[in-house]
Formats: structure tokens, sequence, C-alpha cells
């Protein structure tokens, strides 16, 4: 199947979303480690109506003016990638959930390293908030978009930072 893409600007940087013909599928990173998803082939329509939308939303999301998104989504992967996938969509705005959380969510505590495996697959950062996951220590741990990335967006979450100010950004890497 093709897929369509539209390449936006963000405080992240730059994010290439994907969408079928009715759903998101995916929103990679800049630096996108090749076959961490199973997105494979597409075709760029930047006036894509989902594609329209979901930058809208995540504009309104590095804003602060968001915290759930409303946007239908298609995962791509193994059915137990899929669970995993709808278990962060479970943690809410500015909270954070350990591996352990997430596979006693998924009534299999046993499976934390393959909640840590499927989470790294995720192919819909940001909205499936896998920057929310963290170590049972509660230390940041692996993330596609980079741990300066995942930082950024819990910070964001947390209110501590606002993407519309230049100085903010500057702010809070001092």
């Amino acid at each position: 199947m093709d897929y369509f893409f539209k390449i936006i600007d963000s405080p992240v940087g730059k994010l290439k979303l994907f969408a079928s013909n009715n759903s998101l599928v995916g929103i990679l990173w800049e630096r996108e480690r090749p076959n961490r998803t199973h997105i494979k082939s597409s075709i760029e329509k930047i006036d894509h109506p989902i594609l329209v939308e979901t930058e809208r939303q995540l504009n309104e999301y590095f804003n602060g003016e968001r915290k759930e998104f409303e946007i239908k989504l298609e995962f791509i992967g193994t059915d137990f990638q899929k669970q995993v996938w709808e278990a962060l969509l479970t943690i809410p705005y500015g909270e954070t959930r350990s591996y352990g959380q997430i596979a006693a969510q998924l009534n299999n505590p046993k499976s934390v390293r393959a909640v840590g495996a499927a989470n790294g697959k995720n192919p819909i950062s940001i909205i499936a908030p896998c920057h929310r996951v963290i170590g049972a220590s509660g230390d940041l741990t692996g993330f596609a978009g980079g741990m300066e990335n995942k930082e950024l967006l819990l910070k964001l979450e947390k209110c501590k930072i606002n993407f519309t100010s230049k100085s903010a950004q500057l702010e809070m890497f001092e």
C-alpha cells in the first residue's frame, strides 16, 4: 500500500507525517533509523487533509494549546505492538509511565522488555506518546527522536518551556 507524506518543521526538528487515505499512520523523525517502522513507499502530498490536520494539531501542541489529539490513527505492526501503542494513548498529558507499568496494564507483567522493544518501534511519535515512557528508576531511556527531544517534550508537557518564544527554548538549555 502506498502512503502519503508531508514534511513539517517543528521545535524538535523536521517531522515526516504519513497517512493512508483516511488515517494517520506515522510521524517519523528527521534522522530516522532505517527499518524502525513498517512504513515503506510513499507519495508526497502536502494538501492531504489528514496531514494538514495533523500539522495543525501538532502546532497547537507545541504552542501549549493542545493536550489531546483528535486524529484517526492506524497502527501498522504486530498485534502485541498495537496493544502497546494503544496503551501509550492512555498515558495522560504531563505524566509518565514505566515499561513495567505498561506491561502490567497489558496484564503481562513479564513482558517489560517486549514492551520496550515495541515502544521503540512506535510509528506515530508524539501523538502516541512513547516519550512519556521512562525507566523504572525514573531515568529517561532511549527515544527514536533522541534524548534531547524526549526531554524537550516532557518539559513542554510539564509547562516548563514554551516553544512560542525562542528565548524560552534557550533558557531551558542553560
